[in-house]
């Protein structure tokens, strides 16, 4: 997974294993980071982002638990298969994504209809083919 990437903002109130969660979720729900696919070791992401191992691991163990990913000694750590019924989404999860993307427009100097016209672009383009 070399692309995209994940970020830890560490001034965030969120905890970084949270924001690693929210965004490997996303990534995986919204199909870019498709079934199969392999994510780097704890170990690896832990280095790459400058965090300890016990962080990205509780991350991982929240995705399996939500049988976002899969773990095999041997095979890595993959996204798994997505389920047969749509997910429904978490309100908590979805407060707390929609809080730390308003704290970092708004950190870009964002006003709120550039916030709102950024949204409106993103989810015009999860709609098209």
């Amino acid at each position: 997974m070399s692309e995209p990437a994940v970020r830890v903002d560490t001034t965030s109130q969120v905890p970084p294993f949270e924001q690693i969660r929210a965004q490997l979720a996303a990534l995986i729900v919204t199909g870019r980071l498709t079934e199969g696919e392999r994510l780097p070791t704890v170990r690896q992401l832990a280095s790459d982002l400058g965090l300890a191992p016990g962080t990205v691991a509780r991350a991982y163990r929240e995705l399996e638990a939500a049988e976002l990913i899969r773990t095999r000694r041997g095979a890595g750590t993959r996204v798994a298969a997505p389920p047969s019924e749509p997910a429904r989404p978490d309100p908590d999860q979805l407060a707390t994504l929609a809080r730390d993307f308003t704290a970092s427009a708004r950190a870009l100097g964002a006003d709120t209809e550039a916030v709102l016209t950024a949204v409106r672009e993103a989810l015009d383009e999860g709609t098209r083919p």
